[in-house]
């Protein structure tokens, strides 16, 4: 739902860094490139960006019962 402050695997902080890779990603920029350009360079950050499904915005219309 919300992209974690830390990468699962090995720890290093990544939270920061969504918001950038969100916003030129949706200028068209190259995923790949964004990623090399932010420094993400090991398999289990990179797919924890590529993977990410921001759902945030669909599960904050319920109310908890």
């Amino acid at each position: 739902m919300i992209i974690p402050v830390r990468c699962f695997s090995c720890g290093k902080p990544v939270g920061h860094l969504w918001e950038d890779f969100k916003k030129r990603v949706e200028k068209g920029e190259n995923p790949k490139d964004v990623l090399d350009d932010l420094g993400l360079e090991r398999y289990c950050c990179r797919a924890l960006f590529m993977g990410h499904v921001d759902l945030i915005d669909s599960v904050a219309r319920y109310k908890k019962a």
